[in-house]
């Protein structure tokens, strides 16, 4: 629907490998683009103010927040989602790690991270002390 007043843009976003074209107001964020209009709910909304990381995606390579980029920024940039790890329907490693370990959406923030194994041991570590030793609210 045209709204008077409110200007309305096609685009396609490159996203796990897979062109998507959207018709969305230029002031919606990549977040609610991906969650809101292209029905992905991997990327968690948090605080909506990139502090808290649940919103990370990789765009060519590099981590973002989402809730604070625009979505047609984005045109034409590889975007990788959570949802864009599995390959042929078989869950990656750090998906099934989340999995089995009941680790916390909080955590999601360190998924680009884990696949580069910089902090693989550390949010391991974190998440046992928080789960057995109740650090965590």
């Amino acid at each position: 629907m045209n709204i008077p007043g409110r200007e309305i843009v096609s685009i396609s976003l490159h996203i796990n490998g897979t062109e998507r074209s959207l018709t969305i107001e230029p002031r919606v964020s990549l977040l609610d683009a991906l969650r809101d209009h292209l029905c992905m709910p991997g990327t968690k909304k948090g605080c909506n103010q990139g502090a808290c990381g649940a919103c990370t995606v990789l765009v060519d390579g590099e981590r973002i927040n989402s809730c604070l980029a625009l979505a047609v920024q984005y045109q034409g940039r590889q975007i990788i989602t959570i949802e864009g790890l599995a390959t042929s329907g078989v869950l990656h490693p750090v998906q099934q790690a989340f999995i089995e370990h009941e680790l916390p959406v909080r955590l999601l923030h360190a998924w680009p991270d884990l696949l580069r194994g910089s902090h693989a041991g550390r949010v391991s570590q974190r998440h046992t002390k928080c789960r057995h030793q109740k650090w965590c609210s």
